[in-house]
């Protein structure tokens, strides 16, 4: 027998069904039963939880640092442990660090920051999520324009053959890239996603036809819902094989329009931070104003929590208490490919449990 470990809750969400008083029973960190905590075998080696709420632990699939050190500034595992000990704070068991628009060099040093962190045995980051430089100038936000391009198949080989296993989703502007580049990616297995784009609703359509199932932040920084011009944000909403992040915070979008996207999208939209943190250096000078963070006067990044995300989705944006958990948790799964994984309380699921309080609070990741 392994690591035998058996935790009680009060109250459980599987993902699916809220269960009193039951069971969760692991071994190596695999659940290996859900059962009533009455049918345990007597002196059973138990953790009792209390009146805590467990449910599956959370997954942020865009976020830029913190505690003072972006990563793209300071390309190191200092600063990876830093931004998981945080996410872990917040409820997200794992999560992907992202870097915006930047030059190659910064690219293969952010890279090399997560090989290393892996390497000495680091937990809970997935890879890199590369947000830019193939982005349409016109949707940059707060993206350096003077960095942005289209590439070629060479520019891009050169970048996937350097990050191979390490970067795991590119964000673009399926405008500004060429059918074969965006073949090429998903060759590698990387996760390609439609962002900072002024795609019409057509070539929006036809990106999501070449195999693009995700959308980065829905209605920021790409072409909107128009009447006589759906956008990409029309055409999010309108096909039914694609995902999207959205950021829940208030400030990037209002919470009526997050309802609305709700309402149209169901199961395809989940929850991102896009958390970012102060910082005096590099081409992104974030400066935190009230809930959120500013570079050069532009809205640039949140100071969410998934924690904090769920809780407003919950308070809001009127998304029921289960659906919210599943936004935060199941749904970047299913982005990730690792629905079968995580994202459930289920039996061969890893053991990635979220411990909240009766308010909804992170109480500790079991």
């Amino acid at each position: 027998m392994g690591d035998l470990k058996i935790f009680t809750a009060n109250r459980l969400f599987t993902g699916e069904n809220w269960l009193e008083n039951y069971a969760v029973v692991t071994e190596d960190g695999v659940i290996t039963n859900l059962l009533p905590a009455a049918e345990l075998p007597a002196g059973s080696p138990v953790e009792e939880l209390g009146n805590g709420i467990l449910v599956p632990a959370f997954i942020d699939l865009q976020i830029y640092g913190a505690d003072g050190r972006l990563l793209a500034v300071y390309p190191d595992a200092d600063s990876l442990y830093k931004l998981n000990d945080y996410c872990r704070k917040g409820g997200a068991a794992y999560c992907m660090p992202t870097v915006a628009t930047n030059t190659s060099e910064v690219f293969h040093q952010c890279i090399d920051a997560i090989r290393a962190y892996w390497q000495n045995g680091g937990g809970g980051i997935l890879g890199l999520h590369i947000e830019g430089p193939w982005i349409n100038p016109v949707k940059r936000g707060a993206h350096r324009e003077e960095l942005i391009y289209s590439p070629g198949p060479e520019q891009v080989k050169d970048l996937l053959d350097y990050g191979k296993g390490v970067i795991k989703m590119i964000t673009l502007a399926p405008e500004m890239v060429s059918k074969e580049v965006i073949l090429l990616i998903q060759s590698y297995g990387v996760i390609v996603a439609a962002g900072h784009s002024n795609a019409t609703y057509t070539e929006a359509k036809n990106s999501f036809a070449n195999g693009i199932r995700t959308v980065t932040h829905l209605y920021n920084a790409m072409s909107p819902l128009q009447h006589r011009e759906p956008g990409l944000a029309g055409a999010t909403m309108d096909d039914e094989q694609v995902m999207a992040s959205i950021i829940p915070d208030g400030f990037h979008v209002d919470y009526a329009a997050v309802r609305i996207a709700k309402k149209l999208m169901g199961e395809r939209l989940f929850a991102i931070t896009d958390a970012v943190t102060d910082t005096a250096l590099g081409y992104y000078r974030h400066e935190r104003n009230g809930d959120k963070y500013v570079a050069g006067g532009i809205l640039s990044g949140s100071a969410l929590t998934m924690n904090k995300a769920m809780q407003n989705l919950l308070q809001y944006a009127g998304v029921e208490l289960g659906e919210a958990i599943r936004m935060c948790s199941l749904y970047p799964a299913r982005v990730m490919r690792m629905e079968d994984q995580l994202g459930k309380i289920e039996k061969g699921y890893k053991a990635s449990l979220l411990l909240l309080d009766p308010a909804l609070n992170v109480i500790k990741l079991v």
